[in-house]
């Protein structure tokens, strides 16, 4: 990842109604959801939605899967692994502990379900 990319992936996540799109689609990790799915759940009339969703797929977070009438949308976990390795690879500036207690938080909530 480039700081082009990087840019574009925080400023996508950088407004709330897309931040709301962006965890409602990692909370349903593999299937996705409907674009109509999206918009009831979040309240977002439909033409700001499909403005929100095209601001997310241009910066990779998102893809969309055509599916008969109806668009499926999934989050893209290896994009946003990508964005938080890009800002996490030289906060430690050679000296891994100082990047240590944050890595360390996050572990407890990516434990597999029933560890």
């Amino acid at each position: 990842m480039d700081d082009e990319a990087a840019i574009l992936g925080l400023a996508a996540l950088a407004q709330p109604t897309r931040l709301a799109i962006f965890r409602a689609l990692v909370g349903h990790i593999p299937n996705g959801l409907p674009a109509g799915d999206i918009a009831r759940r979040l309240a977002v009339p439909h033409n700001t939605l499909s403005a929100h969703l095209a601001v997310l797929t241009r910066a990779g977070l998102v893809r969309g899967e055509r599916r008969g009438r109806s668009i499926v949308y999934r989050a893209d976990l290896d994009r946003l692994r990508a964005l938080n390795l890009y800002l996490l690879k030289d906060c430690c500036g050679g000296r891994p502990d100082i990047c240590a207690p944050l890595i360390a938080e996050l572990a407890p909530c990516c434990e597999p379900q029933g560890a």
